[in-house]
């Protein structure tokens, strides 16, 4: 499903990835693992199609994202990603609901799901409620509930506990591997927690020499 052919990538003169190369399987959940600065975050967002590489090429079912054009990867995105992103980018000025229907809305989904998603996330009931409304845990739920509201068939996750305390971090923990066993998706999830990690099938451990088994 998903292939990384000799990646690399520089920010001003210093190399975060370096000739990466990596297959992974249809339906794995991978956690992958490392020191701040290796380039972990910037991994996900090339895989995204959010930045690019300097070299080498992702390919997505054969495909490579290098050889879509603006509108054809963001409709990839949309339809067949889910991504958890540290920041979280809820959008301020929508309700939890309409934030978290935003991917069926975009793809054109029946909206019901969205409110169970929020029940998933222990935010049920608060549909309604506004960003502003939120502390920095249950931000975070929301994404997560964005993320998986389409049922994507890869999903990214950058640090997705990572605001969570640890009985919330492992019910939600336990809604990804559900939700993504149940439609058979990928997931990759980029984390500095070793209970996180070990829910996922694989952990891969990213240097600045590439990705290798814990």
């Amino acid at each position: 499903m998903l292939v990384l052919d000799q990646l690399s990538k520089s920010y001003g003169g210093r190399t975060v990835l370096s000739n990466l190369s990596h297959s992974f399987r249809p339906g794995e959940f991978v956690a992958i693992m490392g020191e701040s600065g290796v380039g972990k975050s910037t991994l996900l967002n090339i895989i995204a199609g959010l930045d690019t590489p300097d070299s080498g090429q992702v390919l997505v079912d054969g495909a490579p994202m290098s050889a879509l054009d603006d509108a054809a990867a963001t409709r990839l995105r949309r339809s067949r990603m889910g991504f958890i992103f540290q920041a979280f980018h809820v959008l301020p000025h929508l309700t939890l609901r309409q934030n978290v229907a935003l991917p069926l809305l975009l793809n054109r989904d029946p909206l019901e799901r969205a409110d169970q998603m929020l029940d998933a996330v222990g935010l049920g009931g608060r549909g309604a409620d506004f960003p502003r409304q939120l502390s920095g845990g249950e931000l975070q739920r929301v994404a997560i509930a964005r993320a998986l509201v389409h049922r994507p068939a890869l999903l990214l996750a950058d640090e997705p506990t990572g605001n969570l305390d640890p009985e919330t971090a492992a019910g939600i923990l336990a809604l990804l591997r559900q939700e993504t066993r149940l439609s058979g998706a990928g997931a990759i999830m980029v984390t500095h927690s070793h209970a996180a990690a070990a829910m996922a099938d694989q952990i891969l451990i990213l240097s600045h020499s590439g990705l290798k088994l814990a």
